[in-house]
């Protein structure tokens, strides 16, 4: 497909902001909507304040009393990296207040299906627990949570994700997503509504005297920032100027040596240095690690990995984690390539693709059907369902969607309109998760294409890549590497700076197999720069022209320190 390169616009006055920065910086913060220095403070005391999310009070109420009475307590985790750091944080959070009896449960993604289903509580029950806690997931679990309250099990909800009609019959829920929520900082990842929970439990046990009594001290919930930093950039929630503190004080913590072991076994598997760590590490090097486990087998490794203190003990996790990212990525490059036959099948080329995909492979594995859904839609530009099978006749999809496209919101309005396609959905803005009879399949993709057409203009489905212009040849330089990379933190809504610009080719080679390495020349300029296309194939011949858009970035090897452009689209002329 081909792709259309436009400049991003100024969405502020880059004279607002303070006269010392360099223009560079403006040009860039001034395209994502940073009005003054204040948008770019992100010292801890900055925080928005927990008193203004709601359900915060009921949910202190609840877990005061279980740490006074010493209930036992079973945190009900997800298997993401977002549920495994929001698991993680509550259990180390909760024994630091003086919890004696929290456990952690996660559900096994391949038996017991997502959030806390009624077969996940019968397995909590056998630990006779006196109160469930679900980190990020629970929302929809309606069925699931009236069989706990049915057992005479107390429930509390933290979750981010967006309810539907009704909501479940807990004691208490946190949830900055309810319709209706006044918190600023609606766009919290899982693990950022956990640690709001833990941060205003601590002031509530502080108010109650606990600590005093018990001789306890505070903990410092500060010091599990890192998790909040990791779950916050693997979730790809928008980064908003709250959670960009949040990633912020987790990298400072990190870069400085204070991070949790297995944070740092993570980073060091990935071939990261934990001193030069930026938010694309955790989010490329770390998430995948953490989602592997998820995704093949069960995300208890990745928590351990997070929850253990001893060094070796997370080195041998991680190597572990790393191992499975690796098969999992051997099966993910199958089923991508089983993908693009199946589109290649259905659309000759002189055809525009469809409005979206919903692809299905009898043997694709259920674990990876979301990173091939990413995939695809990042390469069609266009929303994306991938299906597995899930046993007893029923499909598990994994959607992905595009700008312009809410899908959650389009699989609410389908099942709306034929309520007898969809089991179950939920999820964000850009990403959802469903269930439905295998034999539903070819009603709910006619349904899916209609609605999706509905929705999305033709310019909508336009391939569109903005950059932040071009940069003079003085301007390819380790230092202004240097400043993009530090000028972050980067992610989803505050993207990492990208630029395009003409150079002549004149060198080339494929490294670790997929990775074209090249020597560049700016175009009527004399500079050699050093250049990677991940993931590419040999593009033109040597000596010729091309137009890149990529990003500058700070490439260490040996020891030594040079700017590169990490491209990520190339096209000749």
């Amino acid at each position: 497909m081909s792709r259309q390169i436009l400049s991003r616009p100024l969405t502020t006055d880059p004279d607002r902001l303070p006269t010392g920065m360099p223009a560079i910086l403006k040009r860039v913060y001034a395209a994502r909507a940073i009005e003054s220095s204040g948008d770019l403070d992100y010292s801890l005391d900055r925080l928005l304040p927990p008193d203004r999310l709601g359900g915060l009070e009921q949910a202190v109420e609840l877990l005061a009393e279980a740490v006074e009475a010493d209930w036992r307590m079973v945190v009900v985790g997800d298997f993401d990296a977002d549920g495994a750091t929001s698991c993680a944080l509550c259990l180390r959070a909760l024994r630091g207040m003086g919890a004696a009896q929290v456990d952690y449960l996660v559900p096994n993604r391949f038996e017991y299906g997502y959030g806390l289903t009624p077969e996940i509580v019968a397995v909590a029950a056998t630990r006779q627990p006196d109160l469930l806690i679900t980190v990020d997931n629970g929302i929809s679990s309606l069925a699931g949570v009236a069989a706990a309250r049915e057992r005479g099990i107390r429930v509390l909800i933290t979750d981010h994700h967006l309810p539907g009609e009704k909501l479940p019959p807990a004691n208490a829920i946190v949830n900055p997503s309810l319709y209706g929520e006044g918190f600023p900082g609606r766009h919290l990842a899982g693990v950022g509504v956990a640690f709001y929970v833990m941060l205003a439990l601590r002031a509530g046990l502080r108010a109650r005297g606990w600590f005093a009594r018990r001789g306890l001290s505070e903990p410092n919930l500060g010091q599990l920032l890192d998790l909040v930093a990791v779950g916050t950039v693997a979730d790809v929630v928008p980064l908003d100027r709250n959670n960009r503190l949040l990633v912020q004080q987790g990298l400072q913590r990190i870069r400085a040596g204070r991070c949790l072991p297995g944070i740092r076994a993570l980073l060091e598997v990935g071939g990261r240095v934990p001193a030069r760590t930026v938010s694309t590490d955790l989010g490329f090097v770390i998430g995948p690690r953490l989602n592997a486990a998820g995704r093949l087998e069960d995300m208890s490794l990745g928590i351990e990995c997070l929850l253990t203190n001893h060094e070796a003990g997370a080195r041998a996790m991680a190597a572990r984690l790393d191992a499975l990212n690796r098969d999992r990525k051997d099966i993910e490059a199958d089923m991508q390539a089983q993908a693009l036959a199946i589109i290649e099948s259905l659309l000759p080329d002189t055809r525009e693709p469809p409005a979206g995909f919903c692809l299905f492979d009898s043997h694709w594995h259920q674990g990876v059907i979301g990173i091939l859904a990413a995939r695809i839609k990042d390469r069609f530009h266009r929303p994306v369902i991938a299906f597995a099978r899930a046993g007893k006749g029923e499909l598990k999809g994994s959607a992905r969607s595009i700008a312009g496209l809410h899908i959650r919101d389009t699989l609410d309005a389908i099942a709306s309109r034929h309520p007898e396609l969809l089991s179950h959905f939920g999820g964000h803005a850009m990403a959802a998760g469903l269930a439905l009879a295998e034999a539903h399949l070819p009603a709910f993709e006619a349904a899916f294409i209609a609605e999706v057409s509905r929705v999305l203009s033709v310019e909508d489905l336009q391939d569109v890549i903005y950059t932040d212009g071009t940069l003079s040849e003085e301007e390819l330089s380790l230092a202004t590497a240097k400043l993009l990379r530090e000028a972050g933190p980067w992610g989803q809504g505050f993207p990492a700076p990208q630029f395009e610009g003409r150079f002549a080719l004149l060198e080339q080679r494929v490294v670790g197999e997929r990775h074209l390495k090249m020597v560049l020349r700016p175009a009527g300029g004399s500079r050699r720069l050093e250049a990677i296309a991940f993931n590419s194939g040999v593009h033109t011949t040597p000596g010729g022209q091309v137009r890149l858009v990529y990003r500058l970035d700070v490439n260490e090897y040996r020891g030594v320190e040079n700017a590169q452009l990490v491209v990520e689209h190339i096209e000749s002329g």
